[in-house]
Parts: structure tokens; sequence; C-alpha cells
């Protein structure tokens, strides 16, 4: 069922240049009848998603109740400045990632791409543990989107169980997810459409409220005054403040989670060369921007002392959005607010069946998994990889009991950090891409798209991913809990267990950076 190889190697159905490369073709680039013919044998996957595309399906990972309704409480934890820096230091880091992405993934345009990536440029033991956990991770993001979108229709009517909903989502998404991929990306497109009219359309409103147009009248800066700009945490005086800061970084990062997804969605890319990098540009840019510019609206708007901060809710009532339009004096704003919360987790759990789905499909092509995963319908879909993902949305009944609960809060916990881990080895497998192109005299000149400042900026993304990582769970040694430290790192204890399983069950070694496969997928 698994190969226990870890040889580089791409997918059996892939077309390869016909030449290691010379001076009139650098690295052994495909003739125009060769792309389209690598294109008729991707695997089955249908490539038919434009750069706008695989921008949405990013931003409907991204926009969900980490920047909705997770905003309010770190700002009461750590201030509005702290919020505000926490913000624009993590935008630099996935800046970071995105571009080592795009580089990779415009060159070498595959299905589950840094999966893949960290198989072929490392070994099959990496690529494994990064794929299952991105996996484990998106797959059981699904039950919790189901079961947020359940908690914020209670808001209208608590009388009716969450069981449903996430029954009826459940059917609902699932059967999307087995359309043509076009049609996927044009619901994903809509959907997450009124997620960023809706932060863009708050903005201006928060601009004019802070202006004077509410019953509070001119608010200008006078939060950051009283009750100050930044709030102390766990401790006092400025260890506080920073142990504040630092608390929200973290919580910063969940929120730009998902960015990435870019970079899964290549494989069915049409015109990857070019889409990507335009998909990587727009994406990053639209999130980091409106990101930005919200937590900054409201750290001004909202003192971080502010009671309905700390109500610890799923749904409108805690939302920042709408503690902005209660002190304006406009509560029925609550109702539209929570009508968008709800197309927001909804949109993320589309878009989490779908990244999932497609991770399993790259591991079963390099021997990671089943080879059933890799199988694909007549248009393109991998029916049984999006099945059996699926089906981890009804994990979301495990809180229709109190012991069910605790289950499933553990299994959150599981995937606390996944992106991090994520993140520092996108950051890894590009700095070893540049040694695999430099060692096989390739110059990065004939990519597609080069990202700028290489390998120092793949470099401060891998420091600073591996530094928040190790330090995600920093508060349990200020006030030390057994069960609070395995609920913080539990994620790295997979992590690392997945890659040593592997690793004496294959005994995979480093792959020579000459021996590094940049030829498979390539277009």
């Amino acid at each position: 069922m698994f190969s226990k190889s870890d040889e580089p190697k791409g997918p059996k159905d892939k077309l390869t240049p016909r030449s290691s490369g010379d001076e009139k073709n650098p690295g052994g680039l495909m003739s125009g009848m060769d792309i389209e013919a690598a294109k008729s044998k991707q695997g089955d996957l249908e490539r038919a998603m434009s750069s706008r595309h695989l921008q949405f399906i990013a931003i409907g990972g991204t926009f969900g109740t980490g920047l909705f309704i997770g905003t309010g409480a770190a700002l009461a934890k750590s201030g509005p400045v702290s919020l505000l820096l926490a913000y624009i230091f993590i935008a630099t880091v996935v800046y970071s990632v995105m571009v080592s992405l795009g580089e990779m993934a415009a060159y070498m345009p595959v299905a589950g791409s840094f999966a893949v990536y960290a198989t072929r440029f490392y070994d099959s033991s990496l690529g494994f543990a990064l794929g299952w956990l991105y996996w484990a991770n998106w797959a059981i993001t699904y039950a919790l989107e189901l079961t947020a979108a359940g908690l914020i229709i209670q808001y209208w009517d608590s009388s009716l169980s969450i069981a449903i909903w996430i029954a009826v989502f459940w059917t609902i998404f699932t059967l999307v997810n087995f359309l043509p991929i076009r049609w996927y990306g044009e619901i994903e497109m809509w959907f997450s459409t009124l997620k960023v009219v809706t932060v863009a359309g708050f903005i201006i409103y928060a601009i004019c409220v802070n202006a004077g147009v509410g019953d509070q009248g001119y608010i200008g800066f006078k939060y950051y005054n009283s009750p100050g700009a930044f709030n102390e945490y766990m401790v006092t005086g400025p260890v506080g403040k920073f142990v504040g800061f630092w608390a929200v970084l973290i919580g910063a990062g969940f929120s730009f989670q998902g960015a990435e997804l870019v970079g899964v969605g290549a494989g069915e890319t049409a015109n990857p060369e070019k889409a990507i990098p335009s998909a990587i540009r727009w994406t990053y840019w639209g999130i980091s921007v409106l990101f930005v510019a919200l937590v900054f609206f409201i750290g001004i708007n909202i003192p971080f002392d502010n009671e309905d901060l700390q109500l610890g809710t799923t749904n409108a009532s805690a939302s920042p959005l709408v503690i902005v339009a209660k002190l304006a004096g406009v509560p029925a704003l609550a109702h539209i607010i929570n009508a968008v919360l709800l197309t927001a987790v909804l949109s993320a759990a589309n878009s989490n069946v779908y990244c999932a789905s497609r991770i399993l499909l790259a591991m079963a092509r390099e021997g990671q998994a089943p080879k059933l995963f890799a199988r694909t319908n007549r248009h393109g879909v991998p029916w049984a990889a999006v099945g059996v993902t699926s089906l981890w949305g009804l994990v979301g009944f495990l809180n229709l009991s109190a012991s069910g609960t605790v289950v499933f809060n553990w299994l959150l916990n599981l995937i606390a950090v996944a992106g991090f881990i994520t993140w520092a080895l996108i950051s890894a497998c590009h700095i070893r891409f540049l040694r695999a192109l430099a060692a096989q005299h390739i110059s990065r000149d004939i990519l597609p798209y080069k990202s700028p400042l290489q390998p120092w900026l793949s470099w401060y993304g891998l420091v600073f991913n591996v530094l928040i990582l190790m330090t995600s769970g920093f508060t349990v040694f200020i006030d030390w809990k057994t069960a609070d430290f395995f609920a913080c790192y539990i994620s790295v204890i997979v992590f690392v267990a997945l890659w040593a399983g592997h690793k004496l069950w294959s005994r995979s070694t480093l792959v020579p950076l000459k021996s590094i496969n940049l030829t498979s997928d390539r277009m």
C-alpha cells in the first residue's frame, strides 16, 4: 500500500523533459507540444482554475472566525498597539513564505505542492509527516467550521440543535466538492467576495464612527491613552506587555493560516507559470492590507477593557465588528455581521475539504498514502480523497455530548500549530530548492517567477516560524499545567512521531542535491 522508496519521483503518468539541459535548453525545458502533452496527462486532474480562483480559495480558507471573532479576545489580552504590531509582523513572515512557495509552485505546479516538495527536496519521511499532519489540520478544521456554523445560527434561534446544521452543511459542501473544479472555483469566489466586501465596508464604517458618526462622538486615539495602547498579560510591567504581544502574535498567525492554499491548487491551474505568481501577489496584499486595517480600526474604536470582548462566545455577540456598532448605537448590525460570519465559516469549510483532498491525492501519488486516493473521476475530481476527507466533518457530532466535546477539543489541539510547521517547512524546502538549482547548474533566470531577496527571505521565514512554533505554549511555563503543556505541543509531538516512525520503517535518507528531481511536473 505504501512505497518504501525514498527516491525522488513524480507520478507515473507525467511526461518529463527529454534531456537534462544544455546551453540552448537550460535544465531541459519542454517545447510547447511537450507542455500540452504534459497537461493532458496531469493525472486526470483538470487544469481549469484561473488566478482569481486560486486567490479566492486562499481567501476562503483565511477569512474565518479567527479574524471576525478571535481579534476581540486578542485585543483584550494585549491592547491595540500590541495587536496591530503582531499582525504587521506576522504579515512579513507570511510574505516570506508566500513568495518562496510561489517560486517553487510556478516552476513545478503539482497538486499538493509543498507536501510533494518536502519529499523530493529532503526525504520521503519529511513529506510523509508534513502531508499527513497538514491533511489532518484541514480535515479536523472542517468539523470545527461545521460546528461553528451551527453555533452561529443559534444566535437567532437557540432551540435548534447544532446537529441539524452539521448534517445539512456537511451534505451541501461534500456534494460541492464533487463538482468539476471550474464550478467549485466559481462558488468559492462568490463566497469569498462577500467576506472581502464586508471587511472593506466595515473599515469604511469604522472610519466614520471614529470621526464622530455615533453615540460616542469623535473618538480619535483616546483609547490609546485610556485604558492604554498596551495591556499587561499574566505578569506586570514591561515584561507583561511583551507577554501580551507574543501571545497575540501566535493568534495572528492562526488568522493568516490558509494563505498557503494558493500553492495547493497549483496542479489544477491553467497557465500556472503566470497564474500562480499573480495569485500569490494579489492574495498576499489583499489579505494583509485588509487584516492590518481591520485590527487597526478595531483597536482605535474599542477600549481593550470593554466587557463584551470577554464573552468567549462563537457568534456575533463576541465579534469586535458588532461591538463597534453597539458602542456607536447601531445594535441591529449584529444580525448582518452574524450572517457574514455564517458565510465565512461555510466558505472556510468548503476550502478545507478541497485543500485536504488535494494533499491526500498528492501523497498517494508519492507512495505515502493508499493508491485509491490518487484516482479521479471523468471531471478530474479525486473522489476517494474527497470522500474520506468529508467523513471527518462528521466528527463535529462529538460536540453533542460533554465527553465528546473533550475528545473534539483534543483533536483541535492536535492541529493547533500545524500551520506554523507547514510555513517553516515551505521556507526550508525553498532553501533546498535553491541549493539544488545551483548544484545542477540551472540558472534562476529560467524560472517563471523569481522571488526577491533570496535566500535571506526564506531564512527569515524559517527562523521566525520555528521560533513562534516552539514558544507557542510559553504561557504554560508561567503557570504550569501538564495537561496544558501537551495541549500546546501535541502537534509538534505528533509531527516528530510521524517523521521518526516513517524514517524507521522506510530507512529513507536525505536526497543528494544533484539527485533532487527538478523535472517531474515541470511546465
